[in-house]
């Protein structure tokens, strides 16, 4: 380079699009992996059979993935191959000489597990090797065609130290299994069943192991296995249990039987996901195997429960029958997540589980949907995969499943999944694959319906009913939009299936009679399938004005606007039969008034009080017939993001925290006796127990807390305090420090303090007393979330401390992280500065965070715009983040 130049900026990376997808030009029936572990260097040598792919262009060379590998030896058919006889890059391996038929293709590779930061590929946690090969970290252990179209074989040699590594796993099968010289042992793994390389899977080291067993409903024996570290044994029993009731209910719901010997798990301390679905080896984030009454809240055993199904029924939806590409990567996660789902609403409350699956929604999903990293369920374009394992094609590709399933209904839905996974199983499937199983099913043609997954953006769906008392009927009119998103200013209307009901004046549902329909058994709830961006509904017969309840059991994720008002939210909080459709009542009408508010505080006009909606959470609370846990989801106001995102433009994040804190105090202020009363009432000396109806009570309970201490006085912060000081269980105990983080008194300290000491020397505690600080609303959190980022326990290298500092300060803390000078965006951006050369997957979804920065005031969106602006130009980023960082400011 010349004196006075600069280099060259490097090229922006280049997305891959679905529209370029072609069949991979060679096939791999089975790959033999001999692999020597040591620390800093394991050798891996591959043996591969490989034949050419007859759906492909015939005379393409073999082209294989690779990357941050040193190569030691190529041999095709025997034949040791020189340096010129292959092209070698950074990203790839290619053959070009390879004639038509079968070969042997053999490779020798050395990696190094210890300074492998990123988490991707065989690295070790706390002395123990693991893999993560989803999406493309095999291509970081051999070089392998590594994309999920190709499916092989595997069989799998491990060797290592039998001190170090007593325990040596891999997919499928252990066949054999031996001691050698030098104090090293082996195991030779086999899985008979044809997978992608994402599914590999290989753990070895010092572990501890808890084996049960599962019988299947044909009589087959499955040893089942969790290892975990030693002396974490006592933390797994409700994983195992867990585990066994997710493999029956696979069965009974959907036919669905387990098919190896073996089914394993491993629990790790580093994990950049909550689990992977590896074929009979699952690997998890050890937070969501690790509970005990003491350590864990009654959300971590939920998450427990519901992680360990959904991992489990991967097997089929997932494994069995893969996704062809990463682009149907909801093909087999949104599917999933719906199947957990139903499970978790079989083993607890499903009315419960529909509406905390509503709120994860509202929370992470419709903000994507209506920012500037808005895509659809299945993606047409990216630059780095790991990015699209997001709430758009998880959470919103479930609510796809469950439309299509009130469409085509519950008995062609079954039918459906049995031709889905008879058809494909051992195949790479895609989305139309699962669609022509249901219409096939049904007799329905679902091809508008496929717009779900092709079209990003929450439809908005707009309301209006108008009765006529002369010949008693009710018009209902709904009208359909979808705002445009990045990269589509079009939208064609969706076909959305509608749930809905009419009630009467004495709060009972109204029959409902369609006008143009011979039924008459006047069902009080139906489904309406909405496919025009105008339609008229006429119900006949109805004998008084009705109350219109729409969207029930949450039917379809839309934002719903109807010519409805207080006075109607206020009797269907009372009288809607639909739980669902009751919640949304109670959300619609706080929301409404937490607008008002917000706009009164920044007008500086006296804000209202809410009485009568503290009124209706009265009822709520003296209603011993609601199910606890229904109620306490009742009392829960509207979050501030979800507030912002309402108010949609020119956000104010202070006024807004005001206005919540306003209606906080108000409704305490109201209901302060009977929720003390409400509070007394449901302590319990019981045994702890994490089912369904225990949890409830204590949440109701701790709702009642929560809501008390919007007084923000001296008798809240004693009766959090006093509830820590006795709590016998981790609900209680992280309930009262959630109540306490918020407030600028002694006894907030004395607990932190208090709770330290006893999380030392455990990181999932320890975990939990980082995020507990990040997510007050103390003026001093950033400076305080500044000082626990060089506190001796938090380490960069660890995803779950990065998360629960980092990812809760600028996920769940608004008013601090969208502070008005951008401190909190540069604090966020900063920390992805450092991250992105140790964990580029973990900095990219931190960044994600940011998300939602359009729809502030102007200062914030300048301050945003700046801080991802300053990002980028401080110097190369990762593909991860570039993507990220490139698309939030485009």
């Amino acid at each position: 380079m010349s004196e006075g130049t600069s280099p060259a900026t490097p090229p922006a990376p280049q997305p891959i699009r679905l529209e370029d997808y072609t069949p991979p030009a060679w096939l791999v029936e089975s790959v033999h992996l001999d692999v020597a572990l040591a620390p800093s260097r394991t050798r891996v040598r591959a043996t591969m059979r490989v034949l050419p792919n007859p759906d492909a262009a015939a005379g393409t060379p073999l082209t294989l993935d690779g990357e941050r590998m040193t190569l030691l030896l190529v041999s095709v058919d025997g034949a040791k191959l020189d340096a010129g006889a292959y092209d070698l890059t950074d990203s790839s391996l290619v053959l070009p000489h390879l004639t038509e038929g079968t070969h042997e293709i053999v490779i020798e590779t050395e990696c190094d597990p210890q300074a492998n930061t990123s988490l991707t590929g065989l690295y070790q946690s706390n002395g123990v090797y693991c893999t993560q090969c989803e999406a493309e970290g095999f291509r970081r252990i051999t070089y392998f065609p590594d994309r999920p179209d190709v499916l092989a074989v595997y069989t799998v040699r491990l060797e290592g130290d039998a001190a170090a590594c007593p325990v040596l796993l891999a997919n499928g099968n252990c066949v054999e299994s031996g001691t050698l010289e030098g104090g090293r042992h082996f195991a030779v793994w086999h899985d008979p069943h044809p997978k992608p390389s994402y599914l590999f899977a290989m753990v070895a080291g010092d572990l501890a192991h808890v084996s049960d067993s599962f019988t299947t409903r044909s009589g087959r024996e499955v040893a089942l296995g969790i290892y975990v570290e030693h002396g974490k044994e006592d933390r797994t029993a409700y994983a195992m249990d867990a585990l066994k009731r997710s493999m029956k209910w696979d069965e009974d719901a959907f036919g669905r039987e387990y098919d190896l010997d073996v089914f394993n798990i491993v629990a790790v301390s580093d994990f950049n996901m909550g689990a992977m679905e590896n074929k009979g080896l699952n690997v998890f984030n050890d937070k969501y195997i690790l509970v005990r009454p003491d350590t864990a809240t009654d959300v971590d055993f939920a998450n427990v429960e519901a992680i360990i199904a959904h991992e489990y029924f991967h097997n089929w939806s997932g494994n069995r029958v893969t996704c062809r590409d990463w682009f149907q990567l909801c093909l087999k996660e949104g599917l999933t997540v719906f199947r957990d789902q139903e499970f978790t609403s079989d083993m607890r409350s499903r009315p419960v589980k529909r509406i905390a699956d509503v709120k994860t929604l509202r929370a992470h999903q419709f903000p994507e949907d209506a920012g500037p990293l808005a895509h659809p369920v299945r993606p047409t374009s990216y630059i780095e995969i790991n990015n699209f394992y997001t709430a758009t094609v998880y959470e919103k590709g479930a609510e796809v499943v469950r439309m299509l399933k009130a469409i085509v209904g519950e008995d062609a839905f079954c039918a459906g999944m049995d031709i889905y996974f008879s058809r494909n199983d051992g195949r790479a499937a895609t989305v139309e694959d699962f669609l022509d199983a249901m219409a096939e099913a049904s007799g329905r043609d679902l091809s508008q319906f496929k717009r779900w997954y092709d079209q990003a953006g929450t439809p908005d769906l707009v309301v209006s009913g108008r009765y006529s008392p002369l010949d008693e009927t009710y018009e209902l009119t709904v009208a359909q939009s979808t705002a445009p998103t990045p990269g589509q200013s079009q939208k064609a209307p969706l076909h959305i299936p509608l749930t809905m009901g009419l009630i009467g004046t004495d709060g009972e549902d109204l029959g409902l009679y369609l006008a143009g329909e011979t039924s008459e058994d006047g069902a009080t709830e139906r489904t309406l399938e909405l496919t025009q961006h105008e339609q008229v509904f006429t119900f006949e017969k109805v004998p008084s004005p009705p109350v219109l309840s729409l969207l029930r059991g949450f039917s379809a994720p839309v934002k719903l606007t109807t010519n409805g008002g207080e006075k109607d939210w206020l009797f269907r909080m009372a009288h809607d039969s639909d739980p669902c459709a009751r919640w949304e009542a109670g959300q619609t009408y706080a929301r409404e008034l937490l607008v008002a508010v917000t706009r009164a505080i920044a007008a500086g006009e006296k804000p209202r009080r809410g009485t009568r909606y503290a009124d209706a959470l009265r009822n709520v609370l003296t209603d011993d017939s609601l199910e606890p846990a229904f109620a306490a989801m009742m009392l829960d106001l509207p979050g501030e993001a979800e507030l912002a995102q309402h108010i949609g433009q020119d956000v104010d994040a202070d006024a807004v925290h005001a206005a919540r804190s306003h209606l906080h105090k108000a409704v305490a202020d109201q209901l302060g006796d009977l929720l003390l009363d409400r509070y007394a009432q449901l302590q319990s000396n019981a045994a702890y127990s994490p089912d369904a109806d225990q949890a409830g009570r204590r949440a109701l309970k701790n709702a009642c807390l929560r809501v008390y201490a919007g007084l923000g006085n001296e008798n809240a912060a004693r009766l959090a305090a006093t509830q820590f000081a006795s709590a016998n269980n981790m609900t209680d105990t992280e309930a009262a420090l959630a109540t306490l983080t918020h407030m600028a008194r002694d006894e907030r300290q004395a607990a932190f303090d208090s709770f330290y000491e006893r999380a030392s020397g455990d990181p999932l505690l320890l975990d939990k007393w980082f995020s507990l600080q990040a997510m007050s609303s103390r003026e001093d959190t950033l400076a305080r979330a500044m000082e626990l980022a060089k506190h001796k326990d938090f380490s960069l290298t660890r995803p779950n401390t990065v998360r629960a500092l980092v990812g809760v300060f600028a996920g769940a803390n608004p008013v601090r992280f969208h502070a008005a000078d951008g401190s909190g965006y540069r604090f966020l951006t900063a920390f992805v500065r450092e991250l992105d050369p140790i964990n580029p997957q973990v900095a990219a979804r931190l960044l994600g965070t940011l998300k939602t920065w359009r729809v502030y005031d102007a200062p914030r969106r300048d301050a945003a715009r700046q801080a991802v602006s300053d990002l980028l130009s401080a110097g190369k980023l990762s593909e991860d983040t570039y993507e990220i960082a490139t698309r939030m400011i485009a």
